[in-house]
């Protein structure tokens, strides 16, 4: 599933509508009666969660799919406090609100892979994945997270992104389609299709076969990551407004993507190397977000699980103007 399903919860009818659509998820991708009421349960306490305690908030749904394996993933995002002692929160019984004090204990006991970051003064991004049985994938080359989400009001995300894993790592798309909804999701997704029927192509030579191939289209920004997560590098290509970063504790390596439109004018295609160093984290993005981001801001969250860096990203610097992706991938095991 490339696009994220968004659901505003401001009252406690949006409850509901987050339950439903996390039970169909899990629904959709064969799970048993058991993991699709536990998919239910995690939406529930997350989206109470953000009315209790959060002052409202969104929940990101989407399907997970790595292989034969598969899970629901959500993320529950607030701008509220945040949560002064995460470690108490998260024992059974303990609540600032006068309530049983259940939501994040049961979230973290019914998830295969839980997350939270919650600093003071900065709110609350919570992570779930429930994976089917067979549990997280243990042997991934990298660990990914994305937000996909189509502008307000549009049913249609002219945005769309892939990974395409190998044991070296991974290929990594971005692509933005020209304008919004359907003619540009058009564009971007047969941008994927490219990429998926030839993913060892480098990536300067995937952006000239996505530029043959989209001539019939809107046509599309994208760029293309290869990571080699042995060597230690990575090689990037780009062109139009997706952004490339490279993030390691203090340093910050931007990449270089030129102007032009895959599909209709001729563009600049120039492939460039990268060191790639352990730990590090490759964060890429459509228009859809804002560029002002500072990592320092955040302290401890390049450290947390890729989908809570996407996350943290999607909830503070969305335009809300305009389709939005971002996608993280760290090397190994998040």
């Amino acid at each position: 599933m490339l696009h994220s399903q968004a659901i505003t919860v401001r009252e406690s009818s949006q409850v509901g509508e987050a339950r439903r659509g996390a039970v169909l998820i899990a629904a959709g991708l064969g799970m048993n009666a058991e993991l699709q009421a536990r998919a239910g349960l995690i939406a529930t306490e997350a989206a109470t969660n953000l009315l209790r305690h959060g002052g409202g908030g969104e929940v990101l749904l989407r399907a997970v799919e790595t292989g034969s394996q598969a899970g629901v993933e959500l993320l529950a995002l607030d701008r509220g406090s945040g949560i002064a002692d995460v470690a108490r929160s998260l024992r059974d019984g303990y609540s600032t609100a006068g309530t049983a004090g259940e939501g994040l204990g049961a979230i973290q006991r019914q998830s295969t892979v839980f997350d939270l970051y919650a600093p003071m003064g900065q709110g609350t991004a919570l992570l779930s994945q429930l994976w089917a049985e067979g549990g997280e994938p243990s042997d991934r080359p990298v660990v990914v997270g994305a937000v996909c989400v189509a502008k307000p009001g549009e049913s249609a995300c002219g945005d769309a992104w892939w990974v395409e894993c190998h044991p070296e790592g991974a290929t990594v798309l971005v692509a933005d389609g020209l304008g919004h909804g359907p003619q540009a999701a058009t564009a971007s997704l047969e941008a994927v299709r490219l990429l998926r029927a030839q993913p060892r192509l480098a990536p300067g030579e995937q952006l000239r076969r996505l530029h043959a191939g989209l001539h019939a289209t809107r046509g599309c920004a994208a760029a293309v990551a290869a990571v080699d997560v042995r060597a230690g590098v990575l090689q990037y290509s780009g062109v139009g407004n997706i952004t490339g970063t490279v993030l390691l504790e203090a340093q910050r390596t931007h990449l270089v993507s030129h102007n032009g439109t895959l599909g209709h004018d001729t563009p600049l295609v120039q492939e460039l190397p990268y060191v790639y160093p352990e730990g590090a984290l490759l964060v890429m993005a459509s228009d859809g977000l804002g560029t002002q981001w500072r990592p320092e801001r955040y302290p401890g969250l390049l450290a947390r699980h890729p989908s809570l860096v996407a996350g943290v990203l999607y909830r503070d610097f969305a335009r809300g103007r305009d389709d939005v992706t971002v996608v993280a991938v760290r090397g190994g095991r998040g």
